[in-house]
């Protein structure tokens, strides 16, 4: 079993700071990348960030220079700094890995339950 567990997530004031957490736990051999996904009511799940194995990072346009992904390996999780946040960034934030679990050959996506970030004055 494999689970990917998101928080961080609340209430912050336009041009404030969150940071969510992704934590991955289960029998996990290797990730080979993890992503950030967020989903505003009445639209799709949008990309915003990915952190690979290597530690090669990329950003959706909308939030590049504002948010940060970083991944600390020792604890299998990944960060995402968010900063001079704005109303539109309102969305459930998800976490999405690629996985590979004792015994398996290859990598499987996992998704968390997803973390609720609204900004707002």
């Amino acid at each position: 079993q494999v689970q990917l567990v998101e928080s961080g997530g609340g209430l912050a004031q336009p041009g404030g700071s969150l940071r969510l957490s992704c934590a991955a736990s289960g029998s996990i051999v290797s990730i080979r990348y993890t992503s950030w996904y967020r989903q505003a009511p009445g639209k799709e799940r949008d990309l915003v960030a990915t952190i690979t194995s290597g530690g090669s990072t990329s950003y959706a346009d909308f939030v590049k220079g504002r948010f940060t992904i970083s991944r600390h390996y020792a604890k299998n999780a990944v960060y995402l700094q968010m900063n001079s946040l704005k109303p539109e960034d309102t969305a459930v934030y998800y976490c999405n890995a690629a996985i590979r679990r004792t015994g398996y050959t290859t990598h499987y996506d996992y998704w968390g339950r997803g973390t609720q970030v609204t900004v707002s004055s």
